[in-house]
Order: C-alpha cells, then sequence, then structure tokens
C-alpha cells in the first residue's frame, strides 16, 4: 500500500496537516561511487540517504560501522566527521555491505525510551552481495535478495526473523510504500524505475533500564537499509552518452597528425639540459638529432610527457567504440560539475562534465587512486578546448591518504592547423619534497 508518512521522532520531525511527503529523520548509509577522493561510505541522519542534517551530526558522530566484502568478513571502518555527515574510506572495485551502530540516547515523549540505530548499505554485483552475511554484533538488521526487478528483504532480530513486521519504503521523492512482513521475516518491494531508494524497520524491546543517569521504560531500534538501484550501476542512460561525447567533441585535436621535430630546454631539478626530439604520429618520441640529450633522466621525462600528449590529441588513440555510461549520482549542481560512470576499461572511471568539459577523471589503479582535476583552460582558434593547468592527486587504496600531487601548466602555439606545445611544467609534491620541471620547445617542424 503506498502513501506518505508523517512520523514524530525523536522531538526533531515536522508533521504538515496533508504533507505528501515523508518527514522523519532516521540514520542512513549509502555507498557511494568510485569519485574524486576515490570510494566512500557516507553516513546521514536525514529524511533519506542523500544528504544529512548539520544540527544532529554531533549526536550521531559516535556511530560504527563495518564493512564486509568477503562473506562473514567485517572490518571495522574509520570514521570521519564532515558538516552534515560522516564519512569512511571504501575499496573501490568490490561488491559491499556496510553496517552500522549507534546509541542515540534516552528521549522522553509518551513515555522514556532508549534509542538505538542500525543503519546498513549495499553496493555491487546482486550474486556477490547475496553472499554477504548479517553481522552478529547488530541485533536488527535487514537482509536483502535482489532479483531482476525486485528486493526481497528479510528482517532479522538476534538471527531470528521477525514475522508481521511493517517495513517503510522510501524513494527518491520521499512517497512510501508500506510492506509487511510474512511468516519467514520476508517481504518483497518491487522496483519500476532507477534511483536512490532506502527501507527502514522499527521494532521494540520491552526493557526498562538507565543510561547515563536517565531511567528509560523500554527500546526502541530502527534499521535501515539503503541502496542505488539497479545494484550494480550498470545501466546505461543515453543523456549521461550524449554529455560525454559532446565533451570529447570539444577537445583540440590533432587531425592528420604526422609527428613533428623540435628544439627542446629541459629544466629537471635544478639540471639543465638541451637537445633535439622527434615526435611520430602514434607517440613514439626519440632524440637521435643533434645537439643530443646527455641527460638520461631528462629524455624518460621528455618522452613521457609528449607521448602523453599525442595519445590525448590524436583522435584514432581516443574511444573507438560507443562508450557506455551512466550518471553515478543525482547531484546537478555540483561545481565540478555532473558525475559519469564509465563501464569497462581497465579501470573503475568517473569523469565529471562541466558544460561540454571534462573537468574532472577519477580512476582507480590498484594500490592507488588518481584524480585529474582541471583548473584552467583554453580556446583555440577553432572554439575547442586546451588545457593550460590541471591538477594531479594520488591516494592510497586502502586509507585513501594522499600520497602526492602533481601539477601541469601548458602553452600552446598554433602551427598550421595545429595547436602544439610551446612548453610544459610539472610541479610533483611528496612526503619526498617538491620536484620541479619544464619543457620548452623551439623550432617545431611539422612531418610532411
Amino acid at each position: 500500500m503506498k502513501r506518505s508518512v508523517c512520523v514524530l521522532l525523536v522531538g526533531v520531525l515536522s508533521c504538515t496537516v496533508g504533507a505528501t511527503s515523508a518527514q522523519a529523520h532516521f540514520l542512513f548509509i549509502q555507498v557511494g561511487p568510485h569519485a574524486e577522493a576515490g570510494r566512500n561510505v557516507e553516513v546521514f541522519f536525514s529524511e533519506r540517504a542523500t544528504a544529512g542534517d548539520p544540527r544532529f551530526v554531533a549526536k550521531v558522530a559516535h556511530t560504527e560501522l563495518w564493512l564486509q566484502d568477503e562473506p562473514g568478513k567485517f572490518v571495522p571502518l574509520t570514521v570521519n566527521r564532515g558538516t552534515d555527515r560522516l564519512r569512511a574510506y571504501l575499496p573501490s572495485d568490490r561488491s559491499v555491505s556496510v553496517v552500522g551502530s549507534c546509541e542515540y540516547g534516552v528521549l522522553k515523549r509518551e513515555k522514556a525510551f532508549l534509542l538505538r540505530y542500525y543503519p546498513k548499505a549495499v553496493s555491487g554485483k546482486p550474486d556477490e552481495v547475496a553472499k554477504l552475511s548479517r553481522n552478529t554484533a547488530i541485533p536488527l538488521e535487514i537482509m536483502p535478495t535482489i532479483g531482476k526487478d525486485s528486493i526481497t528483504m528479510t528482517v532479522l532480530r538476534e538471527g531470528k526473523p521477525l514475522a508481521n513486521t511493517l517495513l517503510t519504503t522510501i524513494d527518491s521523492n520521499l512517497t512510501n510504500e508500506e510492506l509487511t512482513t510474512d511468516a519467514a521475516g520476508r517481504a518483497t518491494w518491487r522496483l519500476r524505475e532507477s534511483g536512490q531508494f532506502a527501507v527502514y524497520v522499527k521494532h521494540v524491546v520491552p526493557q526498562a533500564g538507565a543510561k547515563n543517569g536517565e531511567n528509560y521504560d523500554e527500546i526502541r531500534e530502527f534499521a535501515t537499509l539503503a541502496f542505488d538501484w539497479p545494484l550494480d550501476n550498470s545501466r546505461v542512460d543515453p543523456d549521461a552518452v550524449a554529455i560525454f561525447e559532446k565533451a570529447i567533441a570539444a577537445r583540440a585535436a590533432w587531425a592528420d597528425f604526422k609527428g613533428f621535430t623540435a628544439q627542446a630546454a629541459v629544466y629537471l631539478d635544478g639540471r639543465r639540459s638541451e637537445g633535439h626530439v622527434a615526435v611520430k604520429p602514434d607517440g613514439e618520441v626519440s632524440f637521435d638529432g643533434e645537439p643530443k640529450f646527455d641527460d638520461e633522466a631528462a629524455r624518460e621525462w621528455v618522452r613521457d610527457q609528449l607521448h602523453s600528449l599525442v595519445i590525448h590529441r590524436v583522435p584514432s588513440s581516443g574511444i573507438r567504440s560507443k562508450p557506455l555510461l551512466n550518471f553515478a549520482d543525482t547531484d546537478e549542481e555540483h561545481p565540478l560539475g555532473r558525475l559519469l560512470n564509465f563501464h569497462g576499461g581497465r579501470f573503475a572511471s568517473t569523469y565529471r562534465i562541466r558544460e561540454d568539459e571534462i573537468i574532472v577523471v577519477n580512476r582507480s589503479l590498484g594500490r592507488e587512486n588518481m584524480s585529474l582535476q582541471m583548473l584552467e583552460s583554453e580556446r583555440n582558434a577553432g572554439g575547442k578546448v586546451l588545457p593550460r593547468a590541471y591538477e594531479v592527486q594520488y591516494r592510497d587504496a586502502q586509507n585513501g591518504a594522499i600520497t602526492r600531487v602533481e601539477t601541469f601548466r601548458s602553452r600552446w602555439q598554433r602551427i598550421g592547423k595545429l595547436d602544439l606545445p610551446e612548453s610544459i611544467g610539472q610541479t610533483i609534491s611528496s612526503a619526498g619534497g617538491v620536484s620541479a620541471r619544464s619543457l620548452k620547445l623551439k623550432s617545431i617542424k611539422l612531418a610532411e
């Protein structure tokens, strides 16, 4: 049965007569996509698992979280407090279940009660999520089983199913549906569209006691389950594909690039060197002309920079097949642009697109995560985008700590119909110090 719910809970909720949406605050967990700081799980005290209420972060800051990405293996997460939410770091490439525990405290309404929350979220491949077990340290938990167009939820209290128990669903519009569990503690929710969803269940324990000098007559427990649908995030959104293709088309490209030669001057951590470089259409770089580079480290750095430049400017080295993407979240107002999830390839990749520019590229590289953010760009004579400055952050894939930051600066010169590099600068900051490098190209000649 669908209805709009208006619940007075813990004294922080308001209820308007004739309201059309839920107003109850609960503790929700949301597993996010791979983004700028890797992959995070966030805890919200709110009406749904999308944005928190800053007034109550302090009350739930002691929430404990456990990650399960292998059946029966529960790993405590380090929880960090933000402005309106709590955050913890997750691996980027695994199916996960994250469950939490928070004792809110004693509240006095029609009777005094001790309030406890048990939030949970799942994400990943349905068959892998189905193998993940309940956490025996959590007394009230919702166990999901994923179908093609539905999710079946089993409510467990101390490992035993709760029959005839009311579950209340929450969709992205805060519209609710009430479901009642059967004798096996199960209820099935039919999902007809994609989006962010959650469900909660209440259980009352008729047990009196005292907490921090305050007496209570009963314990009220709330368990929540939040997830994105479809669970494995494998859908393809034509609008996301169109946004990405528009941004790719807006980049300045080297059409009919045959290569070039130039005289290069290099500064590498206090050492200066000059030499002849030749760049082929496939990005191969050689140093056969005169004068020759004597500095091997300079040659390797120049080779890396020019090879990378070619593969990002030559159209044939880009994406050849139709890209498969979807919107990774529902935030349309993010200052860095809309987050898109890319399917396929060797990396767990997401992009942020703002207007017709790729502003952010996020990738999982195994032991580390990379996030590239465009800081400044320009338009060439044809109105196409050229990067002027961008930053690349590298983080430890296990704990999210920044290991190094690289900043690049590029200046361009128009030769014929191509925008070729006039200079490239790179600054690397890490625990080992700061490294400064630059490359300047003169006497550029395009190959016939």
